[in-house]
């Protein structure tokens, strides 16, 4: 949620920088937030109105009897007092109430350097690494890697859970296994604390950490109950310190989760329709941080550079773009994709979203910072970047690793973490 100080203070910058995102509704959700302001300030000035008369004729009224004279019509007022205060009151609740659902719906301000482009086709390349295998000569799709090696069923799964969703099986799950300790490990070594997150959330946090009439239509939602199964460690991590004040000398505070992601949202044809790329459920290693807000553009960087070097490290080459503004989403102030080469598909594809939230999120889940004793109104910085999906992990190496006699050769970076294998074949599945 933007600060509500800017949009009294400083609406031609909020209007300015909302229109890069070329939908109007945007600027007419802020008009209409700041019309509900100026009622909502009015409504508290009223209701001050009242509390400041009721104290007034509290005072009038005794000094009315010390002086031996009627205070009749002064008790008549103040009888009247209360009825008018409650409705005051209440109007004054429900104006805050009608305008923060609002200020809810306007994304978050965008950083300077996000490039200005209509949807992710205009996003822009700032870096590459490693050398693209071109051509596709006889490599297969990675699901069909998955079946030939015995390691996946989808047609199973699609029988008992429905379509996106898949068994893995053998090898490819100590693969699933080998790519989260290493990134675990890697992260570990850079500050980064592990946490494995509650895997549902209440819809309260929920709409604090994200926009819902946004993102709910691709949320588990558990029915009769309000829990939502969440859709990235993200979304739990940010409401970790829900309503509380941060220390300033504990930020930034590196956080490493851990979980399975659940998304209603599936590849609908081609590659993605027999795989294992984009699906119902997935596991994640993520990279959040609490920051000082001095500090997130340079803690930004550092969540990028770490998420390159776990590819590099898997020599899988990539490229780094800088998301533009028809296509950053509505919570991020900047964010950098990072797509890793598939060589079955002689393309890039995402495997890595990388944010600066700004105070997006911690005001809305009403998180501030200060220092010992003295709670301030400084509200932290939050930022997330994936560290490694191993759904699309998986995916990449299977087509990135491929040998001509049909194994997949194990990254050599992961082999410590599968007992020194080389590679993945039929054979080294195990007994049925």
């Amino acid at each position: 949620m933007i600060d509500v100080e800017l949009l009294r203070n400083r609406p031609e910058k909020v209007e300015e920088n909302l229109a890069r995102r070329r939908n109007p509704e945007y600027l007419r959700l802020f008009a209409e937030a700041r019309a509900k302001d100026a009622e909502w300030r009015a409504a508290l000035l009223e209701a001050d109105h009242f509390r400041r008369r009721r104290n007034e004729l509290s005072r009038e009224i005794a000094a009315a009897r010390r002086e031996a004279k009627s205070p009749t019509a002064l008790e008549e007022e103040a009888r009247g007092l209360p009825e008018g205060l409650r409705a005051a009151e209440q109007r004054e609740h429900e104006l805050h109430a009608s305008r923060d659902a609002v200020l809810r719906r306007i994304p978050n301000l965008l950083d300077d350097a996000v490039p200005y482009g209509k949807d992710d086709s205009e996003n822009v390349v700032v870096a590459t690494w490693g050398e693209p295998i071109r051509g596709a000569g006889e490599r297969k799709a990675h699901g069909d890697v998955l079946e030939a090696l015995g390691l996946a069923e989808f047609d199973r799964a699609r029988r008992a859970s429905g379509a996106g969703f898949y068994y893995l099986e053998g090898d490819v799950v100590l693969l699933d296994l080998a790519l989260q300790r290493f990134a675990l490990d890697f992260l570990r070594g850079r500050g980064f604390t592990p946490v494995e997150p509650p895997f549902l959330l209440r819809r309260e946090p929920y709409e604090g950490v994200t926009d819902l009439a946004d993102f709910e239509n691709v949320m588990y939602k558990i029915e009769g109950e309000d829990l939502y199964l969440i859709a990235t460690s993200e979304h739990p991590l940010a409401a970790l310190y829900l309503g509380e004040i941060l220390e300033e000398e504990r930020l930034p505070i590196r956080l490493a989760g851990l979980s399975y992601s659940f998304r209603r949202e599936i590849g609908g044809h081609g590659v993605d329709q027999k795989g294992i790329f984009r699906v119902h459920q997935f596991f994640k290693i993520e990279q959040f941080i609490f920051a000082r807000p001095e500090d997130s553009p340079r803690l930004h960087e550092e969540l990028r550079a770490n998420a390159e070097e776990l590819f590099r490290r898997l020599k899988v080459p990539y490229r780094v773009v800088n998301v533009c503004t028809g296509d950053v989403g509505t919570v991020a102030a900047k964010k950098y994709d990072i797509e890793a080469w598939f060589p079955r598909q002689q393309a890039y594809r995402e495997v890595v979203s990388c944010s600066n939230c700004t105070d997006y999120q911690s005001r809305r889940l009403g998180i501030r910072m200060g220092k010992a004793g003295r709670p301030g109104k400084v509200v932290p910085h939050t930022l997330n970047s994936t560290a490694i999906a191993t759904s699309r992990a998986i995916a990449v190496i299977l087509e990135q690793y491929q040998r001509p006699d049909g194994s997949v050769e194990v990254p050599e970076v992961l082999r410590p973490y599968m007992d020194g294998r080389e590679a993945i074949a039929v054979a080294s599945k195990g007994p049925s």
